[in-house]
């Protein structure tokens, strides 16, 4: 039974990570966190272990998305170039101030950013993008790279739900700040998911199945279905309008950033 409710949730992630460009983060985590709980899992380590879970999977659905939307030629890997090392550098940071904060607190500091990042992008939906601006120049880039880094650690995600919105704010389109994020996705699920494992091995976590702060069996079950939605989730990115595809962005973050809010309060 946890086999297939971790088949079931790699697809949903899968597709959402080519879709949105999220790596699949904001599915991954609080489906695994449900899991978690009703596992009996000790409360004080769940929201721990579904973080550093999350970015273990997104580090598959990071390259089977990254591929499709490569093939769409819808990677700026100059950019990619300027953001991958802050990137992981601040990923790997991030894994351990997330170890300092309790689990209840992650869930409240979860919730609120999402709600926030889902309510700045709805509004940017309605804007057309202004083609006429262009990135910042690479010390910039860099900058933006480290917090991004730290706060992808922090939330779990594979950036793109500051990445995305970081490239459209620049005159970047939809599809290719999408396509961006996936491929930034990668350096930060590797820091990210050794982070977790190594700061998780010192909290002694003690719960089988697991190394540090990820759990294998979720990693390999997920991971598995995830690749191959991944690209389907990529397909349908480039068949809808960048309208509609921000709106359809910001409903999910909406609805999985008041999930751990209420939690986090309740």
């Amino acid at each position: 039974m946890e086999l297939i409710i971790f088949l079931a949730i790699g697809a949903l992630a899968g597709f959402a990570a080519g879709l949105f460009g999220v790596g699949g983060g904001t599915i991954i985590v609080p489906l695994l966190f449900i899991v978690f709980t009703q596992m009996d899992y000790n409360p004080d380590v769940i929201m721990h272990l579904a973080l550093g879970t999350s970015l273990a999977i997104i580090i598959v659905t990071s390259i089977s998305s990254l591929m499709a939307h490569h093939k769409n030629s819808a990677v700026l890997w100059p950019v990619f170039k300027n953001l991958a090392p802050p990137l992981a550098i601040g990923c790997f940071l991030g894994a351990g101030i997330a170890g300092l904060i309790s689990g209840l607190h992650l869930q409240i500091i979860v919730g609120i950013f999402l709600i926030w990042v889902a309510y700045t992008m709805f509004i940017g939906a309605k804007n057309p993008i202004d083609p006429t601006k262009s990135l910042p120049p690479r010390g910039h880039q860099v900058a933006a790279g480290s917090l991004i880094g730290i706060a992808s650690a922090i939330f779990g995600i594979g950036g793109g739900s500051i990445t995305v919105p970081y490239l459209t704010r620049y005159g970047v389109v939809m599809q290719k700040a999408v396509g961006t994020s996936a491929a930034c996705g990668l350096p930060i699920a590797i820091a990210g998911a050794l982070g977790f494992m190594i700061f998780g091995m010192k909290s002694e976590v003690n719960i089988p199945n697991t190394i540090g702060f990820v759990h294998i069996y979720a990693f390999i079950g997920i991971s598995v279905m995830s690749f191959f939605t991944a690209k389907l989730g990529a397909k349908t990115a480039h068949a809808l309008s960048p309208a509609v595809l921000k709106k359809c962005f910001a409903v999910l973050l909406v609805i999985v950033g008041c999930f751990f809010l209420l939690n986090g309060i309740a």
